[in-house]
């Protein structure tokens, strides 16, 4: 597998990450069974397909948290969360605190950037 399918596939990643991304959709995008891509995400990204979205997901939403006024259930609603209970529980798991005290302090998001591999 090239560099450039494994670029396609964080692009394919990143383009469908509110419409919660599947590996299974990744794969037939780019033309190749789920195990491999699995395996060739985690080799050249370093972390698992799941792990890469869920830490984007969260990402994305703490920016969002820090920059709008939505409501944290339109927030969790957009990244895929089921409930604001699953939102606050991963939140916090990143973050360290419930998604409500990150908006109050408003602190430096830590952020799990795109991954580049070229």
């Amino acid at each position: 597998m090239s560099i450039g399918t494994v670029e396609a596939m964080i692009d394919w990643v990143e383009n469908h990450i509110e419409e919660d991304p599947e590996l299974g959709k990744m794969a037939r995008h780019v033309g190749y069974s789920e195990f491999y891509c699995s395996a060739k995400f985690h080799e050249y990204v370093g972390v698992p397909f799941k792990e890469y979205v869920f830490r984007r997901k969260l990402t994305l939403a703490a920016e969002t948290l820090t920059h709008s006024d939505l409501r944290i259930i339109e927030i969790a609603m957009r990244y895929g969360f089921s409930s604001n209970e699953a939102f606050s529980r991963a939140f916090k798991k990143i973050y360290g605190c419930s998604p409500n005290q990150f908006r109050a302090r408003k602190p430096k998001v830590r952020s799990f950037d795109r991954i580049r591999v070229m």
